[in-house]
């Protein structure tokens, strides 16, 4: 190797130890990648929040009951005392499933060996529906097995015992699609708005024209709204175009209000414009933004909800998810479209959000101010 391609070598590590912070990111990004895949990425679902409405309340009923808490799948942490109770319950995200047993269970199960049982399933997310539908007969069948074995001088095969129905609402076919498209609506929404932001503002330092811009009578505040306009307009019509491809192509029903999603997108975007702003504060060239940006991203996508469920997750990693705005809004954005609940239903998620965005964007403006001044 010739010396002068040593010197060049040479040049340019110097040039990379002299950037910490995007030597920082590339030594961060893959181990946070690694942490999160290896932690984050998995399908196996236990302790899934379950609600109980008891309508028999018989010692063969608290034994029901008692076998799906004793199981690694069901956490039953609260009974309800209607079902209108527990629709509400399953409808704000708090429990994910519903054991309903019906008055008399116990007396047909003593007279006949045979009763039934309705198992309610939210089905908004496939990967944990199939799962509790298929522990919830699995259960069951346990169950019975121990009710027929303890039933001296019958076969065990000729008791029917215990028959669950199970009820998937809000995605009864429970199609991918109808997961991922709202999903990806939140995500894109953080994507564009975040990254064109910061790059934007970080390409006007690097040409030379934010100092223009600081010259004239224009004040930081109209600036800052000057450069996240057309972003939250751009950001808007792509929410219009993907809605469009997931009604039409997809078959994505959208039961909720539609303006409703759109009031809570614009709630949305303080937080990812912030956030925007204030990497492009951090930044001192585009690529170190994009790379910021994607950093920024991935925490989103394996923290909130996007791909893989958060009761599959540790629980170290759900209590940091709650710190991820986008968990907030993927909420909103499923619950409007595949579940049609309102303001009422949304309301934690809508406070936390607007306490995120205001809080983010603040900070980012104020740092952006100083920088300008």
């Amino acid at each position: 190797m010739s010396s002068r391609i040593m010197y060049v070598i040479y040049k340019e590590c110097i040039h990379i130890v002299r950037d910490p912070r995007t030597l920082a990111v590339i030594f961060l990004f893959p181990v946070l990648q690694l942490i999160l895949l290896g932690y984050a990425i998995t399908t196996d679902i236990e302790h899934l929040p379950t609600i109980v409405l008891d309508q028999d309340v018989t010692p063969q009923s608290r034994d029901l009951i008692q076998a799906y808490r004793a199981s690694n799948y069901f956490d039953i942490t609260r009974h309800a005392s209607s079902e209108e109770e527990l629709r509400r319950s399953i409808d704000k995200g708090t429990y994910r499933a519903g054991l309903i047993i019906p008055a008399g269970y116990g007396r047909d199960l003593g007279k006949t060996g045979k009763s039934q049982v309705s198992f309610v399933i939210d089905g908004s997310d496939p990967s944990v529906a199939t799962m509790a539908f298929s522990a919830a007969q699995t259960i069951a069948q346990a169950q019975s097995l121990q009710l027929a074995i303890q039933t001296k001088g019958v076969d065990p095969q000729d008791l029917p015992g215990i028959e669950v129905h199970p009820r998937v609402w809000y995605n009864p076919d429970m199609k991918s699609v109808n997961f991922m498209i709202p999903g990806l609506i939140a995500l894109i929404l953080q994507l564009l708005t975040t990254l064109l932001t910061s790059l934007s503002i970080v390409r006007e330092r690097e040409q030379g024209t934010i100092e223009q811009l600081i010259v004239t009578p224009i004040r930081p505040a109209e600036l800052i709204l000057g450069k996240v306009a057309p972003y939250t307009a751009i950001a808007f019509l792509d929410l219009a175009m993907i809605l469009a491809i997931g009604v039409f192509w997809f078959g994505v029903p959208i039961k909720g209000s539609v303006i409703l999603l759109l009031a809570l997108s614009l709630l949305f975007l303080l937080t990812t414009l912030g956030l925007g702003i204030f990497i492009s504060t951090v930044a001192r060239s585009q690529q170190e933004a994009m790379f910021l940006s994607l950093f920024t991203l991935l925490p989103s996508i394996f923290l909130a909800g996007f791909l893989f469920p958060l009761e599959a997750m540790p629980e170290t990693l759900q209590w940091i998810s709650y710190v991820v705005p986008l968990r907030y809004m993927l909420v909103i954005v499923r619950g409007i479209i595949l579940k049609g609940v309102g303001l009422r239903i949304l309301a934690r998620e809508v406070i936390a959000l607007a306490i995120f965005g205001v809080v983010i964007f603040s900070v980012a403006a104020r740092r952006f101010r100083k920088r300008l001044e």
